[in-house]
């Protein structure tokens, strides 16, 4: 399924492309003080329409924030109180998890779990303070698997106390739409065989929100590029033609700057990954972004083009320096207590249900188990925890994929240390909140458990995670 080596890529694969929203940055960019008072935004969730793929085609209905695709991009600063009032339009209930930010329990967007669902007409008012600096996002957490894949996310990004050197800012929200020929949703959320395979995978790939084929750059220049992937299914594997990206952060914590394993930037489901670029093309060239994670299914997602101006600099920059670490407990390993999550179930090769015989607390519909146990949809009053773990102390999780597939493993509330794939340890000092674990493979992953309350940990596939590959690790 996964390959390094597509075939030759064509213009388009399936429809494709992008737009920029740009924050442009100065490299001098001194800090603010930040406000004593909570910055007060607000969303609303409705329907809505959007141009996803541009003329002749019409308008998409969507469900969305804001009433855009993405929703509104939140900015604020690292320690800044947000109170954020979201009010629902939706014909249903809804809330919003605040992806990647360690917050309160009770602000983590979980219905039953942490808060009452936001029924139609209502509000809810979501307050915290971002601990850490980096680039997360916000989503539902109910029927979230038709939310999500009808538009509903957006970036929330933290910026660091003092300004990283870099001429523009920019993200990059990467969508997954399975769209009909009328540029329609298409029908069909929660397919049973789908979701006991890949999940619902699209034929429509966005760049914030929109298909366009090229991205302006100027030569010489340095761009931050923040990447979100808000798939609903959808894994990435991003090269960059012409240019060597440097990877500074990973789900918004620091890593030791680094290029890519074989030039590609694999992102899935709810991962987030910030690339420092050195602008080094010609002018007035282009150069293609390539996604080729799917074999035989390669396209180009956008392309960089060189504005024809001279460089922006004459000389090039220095390495991309390390961002400023985030205020993470470092677990203690030696101390450490180890617990194993076996990810369990899923569609084989040859059709039939892996793994599910014996499984006691499978519940009706359910395709996927964590350690013999699913728990469906997205979330509810009263959810067992499968794991009680001691407030402050150090855990080690070792994620064992027992199934044919690839799972994005989310846990809510926490960054964790990836310590080891396979046995081997990971480098680059990886810090993450969503770990991807390829088939039959497994991972370590570190943390303390330093934030009480009842946490989901699932898969960000949505189907397998609403069909049983989800569960609450309880902090006492």
């Amino acid at each position: 399924m996964h390959s390094h080596s597509g075939p030759a890529i064509s213009r388009r694969a399936l429809l494709i492309g992008g737009t920029v929203l740009a924050t442009t940055t100065s490299l001098a960019r001194v800090a603010r003080a930040a406000p004593a008072e909570p910055n007060v935004i607000e969303l609303t969730a409705a329907p809505g329409r959007a141009p996803i793929v541009g003329a002749p085609y019409p308008p998409t209905d969507v469900w969305c924030y804001g009433n855009r695709i993405p929703g509104p991009e939140i900015r604020v600063r690292q320690g800044e109180r947000v109170r954020v009032v979201v009010r629902n339009q939706l014909p249903e209930d809804t809330t919003v998890h605040w992806h990647g930010i360690r917050l309160p329990n009770s602000m983590d967007g979980v219905p039953g779990l942490t808060q009452p669902p936001i029924k139609p007409g209502e509000s809810f008012t979501y307050e915290f303070t971002p601990p850490d600096a980096g680039t997360f996002w916000y989503h539902p957490h109910a029927d979230s698997l038709r939310q999500l894949g009808r538009g509903m996310a957006g970036a929330f990004i933290v910026e660091e106390p003092t300004a990283v050197s870099a001429d523009r800012d920019l993200v990059w929200m990467l969508s997954d739409w399975r769209l009909t020929s009328e540029a329609q949703i298409a029908a069909g959320f929660g397919n049973a065989m789908e979701a006991a395979m890949s999940g619902r995978v699209g034929n429509t790939v966005t760049l914030n929100g929109a298909i366009t084929d090229e991205v302006p750059v100027r030569a010489g220049e340095r761009v931050r590029l923040r990447l979100v992937n808000s798939s609903l299914a959808r894994i990435m594997s991003l090269r960059f033609e012409g240019h060597r990206p440097a990877i500074v952060a990973i789900d918004g914590q620091p890593c030791d700057p680094h290029e890519p394993e074989r030039g590609r930037v694999v992102l899935g489901p709810a991962m987030r990954i910030d690339l420092m670029i050195d602008m080094q093309g010609e002018p007035g060239r282009r150069y293609r972004v390539i996604d080729d994670f799917y074999e035989g299914l390669s396209y180009w997602l956008t392309q960089l083009v060189y504005e024809d101006k001279p460089p922006l600099r004459a000389h090039h920059l220095e390495p991309s320096p390390s961002l400023p670490r985030n205020p993470l407990p470092e677990p203690d390993l030696a101390a450490a207590e180890r617990r194993e999550l076996r990810l369990q179930g899923g569609m084989m090769g040859g059709g039939g249900m892996m793994g599910m015989g014996g499984m006691q607390g499978m519940s009706h519909g359910a395709s996927w188990a964590i350690n013999g146990t699913s728990m469906t949809g997205d979330g509810h009053a009263d959810m067992p925890p499968l794991l009680t773990l001691q407030l402050g102390r150090s855990y080690v999780l070792i994620i064992r994929n027992q199934t044919a597939w690839w799972h994005p493993m989310h846990l809510h509330g926490h960054s964790f240390r990836v310590m080891t794939r396979n046995g081997t340890a990971a480098p680059h000092r990886q810090w993450a909140d969503t770990v991807l674990v390829p088939p039959k493979e497994s991972v370590e992953v570190a943390f303390v458990a330093d934030n009480p309350g009842d946490w989901m940990m699932h898969c960000h596939v949505t189907d397998h995670q609403v069909s049983g590959m989800m569960t609450v690790l309880r902090v006492v």
